[in-house]
């Protein structure tokens, strides 16, 4: 069984970057898709996927991949480029975009 470890990003709704410090051991599964012709309802046959195991540390996770024997794929976070801005900027006399209202 496939699994991919990895550090999730932070979503668009947050401002914060709660929920972004654990590390995320999620299954990979192949299984097909078929929806139920008279409801509409999507079901699958493998509920692996819906599985997702937290882990405070990277070796953790593997450790634990190894341990059950999974072939898995760490995936390293990107680096988060931080602009630093300050409220004094929007009004500098060497802004680039001319003030407008």
């Amino acid at each position: 069984m496939d699994a991919r470890i990895y550090k999730p990003a932070k979503t668009a709704m947050q401002s914060g970057r709660g929920k972004t410090k654990d590390w995320v051991l999620e299954f990979v599964s192949e299984s097909k898709r078929s929806s139920d012709p008279v409801m509409g309802w999507t079901s699958i046959d493998d509920t692996t996927g819906q599985v997702r195991l937290h882990f405070d540390s990277r070796e953790q996770a593997i450790a634990y991949a190894k341990r059950e024997g999974l072939t898995f794929i760490v995936e390293e976070p990107r680096e988060v480029k931080r602009l630093l801005k300050s409220y004094s900027e929007n009004f500098s006399a060497t802004r680039k975009q001319p003030w407008t209202h």
